[in-house]
């Protein structure tokens, strides 16, 4: 069973994450994984914290020369910007006697309900963890996952379909030129006109001192037939989609395939035909993106998810002071104006890790070696049916 669990505040020293259950034999790229969250701190909006950190991954167990042993894998992710904190977020010395408190709450974020549930006082108790900088790690996993998928020929992309209630137009049909314009778009969208306006909303949002949300789709490409299952629905594989994407910071909603748009249609109009052609099954359309019965079919998996505007706001509103009980505007923290194309990053390794725990519970081995004879055996199986 692949699984992982990560630690670290986002002022703290590091970010930490330990996988359990990669197979062996699994050969590793470094600059891949640091590629991955270079890419997460990329997109335009983004706030100063971006300017400091410069995220790069320390492997401490799991792998040697570049091959995975089958042991847990440890990976460290330095936070540059704990230099300017180290009194603040001490481990054991005592608290400064400036120290400022956080106790007014953001509306929208955890403090409030993280500072009842825990009865933390100061809220940085709460929001060093729930901050979205800890979305680091859920990258570095996927990093991982991408390239065991990768083996097998399974890719993953996103792209950014709206921001702010712009809408881009996006042709998913050409793989290699959707790949290349997301790669040099500050907004991760093959719309150039739309992007144009995207920023424009950014903009706007920054004047006011205010936010924007918006919406990205994620495209698995290379996915064989029955990973998930349609006899537990725990192990379908839409909903451990949807739960893991919905746990990624300010994430509102999952779609898969025609998602919401498939309720105001007929039947005939969303489910996608049956054929056989070259030896093969296949479908003119996609509507169920991918997945049916919560397991994949061979198509594209296409997950849509909307992300709502990031809850600090430059131009706070109101809150109450969790000490003095009085009506005050809510805490600041250095936060950003927009991060979908950065949250799009972040959902495809989301994507990938949980594509690569189905894939090693269909396949699964100690061994690279031994997860390639089970694919190839039952890639075999189906190509007979």
């Amino acid at each position: 069973m692949l699984r992982y669990l990560s630690a670290g505040e986002s002022h703290g020293p590091e970010l930490t994450v330990i996988v359990d259950g990669m197979p062996s034999g699994l050969q590793l790229s470094k600059p891949a994984i640091d590629e991955q969250l270079r890419r997460r701190q990329l997109g335009y909006g983004r706030g100063r914290r971006m300017q400091i950190e410069t995220d790069t991954v320390e492997i401490t167990s799991g792998v040697r020369f570049g091959y995975t042993l089958g042991s847990p894998i440890t990976m460290h992710v330095a936070n540059r910007d704990f230099k300017n904190w180290t009194e603040k977020m001490a481990v054991w010395d005592a608290a400064p006697e400036n120290l400022r408190e956080v106790n007014r709450p953001r509306p929208g974020h955890a403090d409030l309900a993280g500072g009842l549930k825990y009865e933390h006082v100061d809220l940085r108790n709460v929001l060093e963890r729930a901050s979205a900088r800890n979305t680091a790690t859920m990258v570095a996993i996927g990093a991982l996952a991408r390239q065991l998928l990768a083996a097998f020929s399974i890719d993953v992309t996103a792209f950014v379909t709206e921001i702010g209630g712009v809408q881009a137009t996006v042709d998913t049909s050409d793989w290699s030129k959707l790949t290349e314009a997301t790669a040099t778009s500050v907004m991760r969208t093959a719309d150039a006109v739309a992007e144009a306006q995207m920023i424009a909303k950014v903009d706007e949002a920054k004047e006011r001192g205010d936010t924007v949300g918006g919406v990205y789709t994620v495209v698995v490409r290379g996915c064989p037939v029955g990973l998930g299952s349609h006899v537990q629905p725990d192990r379908k594989l839409d909903g451990r989609l949807a739960g893991a994407l919905m746990s990624v910071q300010a994430m509102k909603g999952v779609e898969i395939g025609d998602g919401f748009e498939a309720a105001r249609k007929f039947g005939s109009e969303v489910h996608d035909a049956i054929l056989y052609e070259h030896g093969k099954y296949s479908r003119p359309t996609n509507g169920a993106g991918g997945i049916e019965g919560g397991m994949s079919n061979g198509e594209d998996i296409l997950v849509r998810v909307a992300m709502k505007p990031i809850s600090t706001l430059y131009n706070p509103l109101p809150s109450v002071d969790m000490v003095t009980k009085e009506v005050q505007l809510a805490s600041i923290e250095r936060s950003d104006h927009c991060a979908v194309p950065a949250a799009s990053v972040v959902g495809e390794n989301v994507v990938a890790w949980v594509i690569a725990e189905a894939f090693l519970e269909k396949f699964g081995g100690d061994s690279m070696a031994e997860i390639r004879t089970n694919y190839q055996s039952y890639m075999n199986q189906v190509a007979k049916r």
